[in-house]
């Protein structure tokens, strides 16, 4: 087994992240999730919703983060532990997108909370 450095691991952390959530629920990834999923309407104390319920085992592995996590962790940390040099091309554009995705969803959510203030405020 070979040495991982601490930049290579939180690289591989970052990469994983990414890929799952590209699994799981971008719109690109869609047409893979699609046929094993089906609609389904429920009905809630706010109306009617539409949700998308996994029809088979493989269906909920796509729609479940958790274990869509697993698997994109085995994928790339077996792939990097057998095919180094090819896979840490993988690894580098993966994590880049995931880093990148955290700052993004922590820079919306706190632009968000300022217009969510500022408009109270104004009320006052």
């Amino acid at each position: 087994m070979s040495n991982i450095s601490w930049m290579t691991y939180i690289m591989l952390i970052l990469a994983s992240y990414r890929l799952t959530h590209l699994i799981v629920f971008d719109k690109i990834t869609e047409f893979i999730r699609k046929p094993f999923v089906k609609k389904v309407k429920v009905v809630t104390d706010t109306g009617t919703e539409t949700k998308e319920v996994p029809t088979s085992m493989f269906g909920y592995l796509l729609k479940c983060y958790w274990c869509a996590g697993i698997w994109s962790a085995v994928l790339l940390g077996g792939a990097y532990l057998l095919f180094p040099r090819v896979t840490f091309i993988f690894i580098l554009i993966f994590s880049i997108a995931g880093g990148q995705s955290i700052i993004e969803t922590f820079v919306g959510v706190n632009i968000k909370k300022v217009d969510y203030y500022s408009e109270l405020k104004k009320k006052d």
